[in-house]
């Protein structure tokens, strides 16, 4: 598992209707003018896919002034499981052969600072700190720029730093 960023299925599905949504745009931005209809349907069609991502990225049903903010919750839900975390500790090595555990308190802090950080600083941030990966390894493998992954790994550390202290 190592090297490998865990994803709930509302990240899977979040990823997936992005693409789906630009792969739209393209097909509508490749009509002709004549295709009013088409045009019409893929707009909706991408509307309602955006509807769609937004709902999932923040967990409240857009355009829903009044509903419960529940941001994130099906992330929080994924992180309050922590079944990341097993991994993690079979990995450390203890000192004084001391056994790793986290308490309950630092068990919601870990999955707050989880919810908070976006995928993609999620996984950037894993890999340089956890992984010991470089920033340029890092963007070779995300086939991102060096700058971006550090852009990433700025703001998380500054998310990381707001949720302890």
């Amino acid at each position: 598992m190592a090297g490998q960023i865990m994803n709930n299925w509302a990240d899977e599905l979040i990823k997936e209707y992005t693409d789906g949504c630009k792969e739209l745009k393209r097909m509508k931005d490749s009509l002709e003018n004549s295709n009013i209809n088409d045009a019409k349907q893929i707009n909706s069609m991408i509307e309602s896919m955006s509807f769609s991502v937004e709902w999932l990225k923040t967990g409240i049903q857009p355009r829903t002034y009044r509903s419960i903010n529940k941001k994130s919750i099906y992330h929080r839900q994924f992180f309050e499981s922590l079944d990341v975390i097993p991994d993690i500790i079979d990995q450390l090595e203890c000192i004084n052969e001391k056994r790793f555990y986290l308490t309950s308190e630092e068990k919601k802090v870990l999955a707050d600072i989880f919810v908070s950080l976006s995928i993609r600083e999620r996984q950037c941030f894993v890999m340089y700190v956890a992984e010991g990966k470089s920033m340029g390894n890092i963007a070779e493998e995300m086939q991102l720029s060096k700058r971006t992954v550090q852009q990433y790994i700025e703001r998380a550390r500054k998310k990381v730093l707001e949720k302890v202290s």
